[in-house]
């Protein structure tokens, strides 16, 4: 039987493992993909995959698009914006929508696909990060499987496989440490951009990079946990695993601890978020050699160096719409710092300052956390101005 996959953010990291994963099966259909402008890179993906609904984001690149595919003959339909976004996401033909655009934008068309029933491959960290309690309900309000496609909680998915959640002591997720994990204060003064997207290990985007370096990433991943496999924030720890070997692991009550191992590549918990319930081969996978793994370390993160990690918990914490203003003051922040607007010890004082300025909201609608969502990035570019 073959699966119809809606891809939404086609063209970035991603969108294009996730395609070599279906371009190697032919029990896997793309029938929807998106991008937010890179429309040269959506014409090759079209015309190999055959998808009948595309989106993109920007407008002029969507006519651009349009006129393309009208010229080729190609049988297409280009959609445009918010609107097409979320039509690509509530294909009825479509039985899994993976999310894998980056930031807040990924939030609405998350919520219209589980209000059709689609199974979730959720990529997209600031779904849950944002509004992690609306979607959590709203999956368990129309019966919606919610799969992990990040490493790390698909390796707590994976090892908590046939055990019963009240058993659960901890989580523990794991973090390479970035580029900068050995890095002192003063070394951190002068950072580089090009310095930050060095990942040691992951091929990734470079908002995610610039997350990794800072261990924003590994914040956002503690507050998504919270809301997947619904335990406290006392029971999510953090450590440094330079190897990402380890991909995460599940602290039991008994003293056992279950781990999930694999090379450092995001092909695996792609296809796992597929395939399920199933287990399958896939030639874009290949198994871990035990004997080419001289050790494993474990390290406790710094905190007081890469204070993002603590700002996650202290949102986590507050709960509310305090999240969704550490998430939109970081965007800001990455995107200043990409920009060289900002110094990369810059990132958390931003997040702080907004964050401090913030009056909580508990239990916010879709539209107070939208509305949050917006003062939090006004606020964060002041910010931004003042540096």
């Amino acid at each position: 039987m073959t699966k119809k996959i809606a891809l939404l953010g086609s063209t970035g990291s991603i969108g294009t493992q996730t395609l070599e994963v279906v371009a190697n099966d032919p029990s896997l259909e793309v029938v929807g993909l998106t991008v937010h402008h890179n429309i040269d890179l959506l014409e090759e993906q079209i015309k190999m995959f055959h998808p009948r609904l595309v989106c993109v984001m920007d407008e002029k690149k969507a006519l651009e698009l349009q006129e393309r595919v009208r010229a080729q003959g190609i049988k297409v339909e280009v959609l445009a914006g918010m609107e097409g976004l979320i039509a690509v996401a509530t294909m009825e033909e479509a039985d899994t929508v993976l999310t894998a655009v980056v930031g807040m934008i990924g939030l609405l068309p998350t919520i219209e696909a589980i209000k059709k029933g689609k199974v979730i491959a959720l990529a997209n960290k600031e779904t849950l990060v944002t509004a992690g309690e609306l979607v959590m309900g709203a999956a368990k309000a129309h019966q919606v499987s919610i799969l992990p496609v990040d490493s790390e909680h698909s390796a707590i998915f994976q090892c908590l496989r046939g055990n019963e959640h009240q058993s659960i002591s901890k989580l523990i997720l794991t973090a390479s440490g970035g580029p900068f994990r050995d890095y002192t204060k003063e070394m951190l003064q002068d950072v580089t951009v090009e310095a930050a997207l060095k990942h040691p290990n992951w091929s990734m985007g470079s908002k995610i990079t610039i997350d990794s370096a800072s261990l924003m990433n590994k914040g956002l991943e503690v507050i998504e946990a919270k809301h997947l496999f619904d335990v406290t924030p006392e029971q999510i720890d953090v450590i440094v695993h330079r190897e990402s070997i380890i991909h995460s692991m599940v602290e039991y009550k008994d003293g056992s601890t279950m781990a999930q191992l694999g090379l450092p590549n995001m092909m695996h918990p792609i296809a796992y978020a597929l395939y399920y319930p199933e287990r399958k081969p896939t030639s874009c996978v290949h198994p871990l050699d035990f004997t080419k793994v001289s050790k494993l370390t474990f390290d406790p993160p710094k905190k007081d160096l890469f204070p993002c990690l603590q700002l996650a918990y202290d949102a986590l914490m507050v709960g509310g719409t305090m999240p969704a203003v550490l998430n939109a003051a970081n965007e800001v922040a990455v995107d200043a710092f990409l920009k060289k607007q900002i110094t990369f010890l810059q990132i958390p004082q931003i997040i702080h300052e907004v964050m401090a300025r913030h009056i909580c909201i508990n239990r916010p609608s879709l539209d107070e956390i939208i509305g949050i969502d917006e003062w939090a990035r006004v606020m964060s570019r002041q910010e931004v101005q003042k540096q």
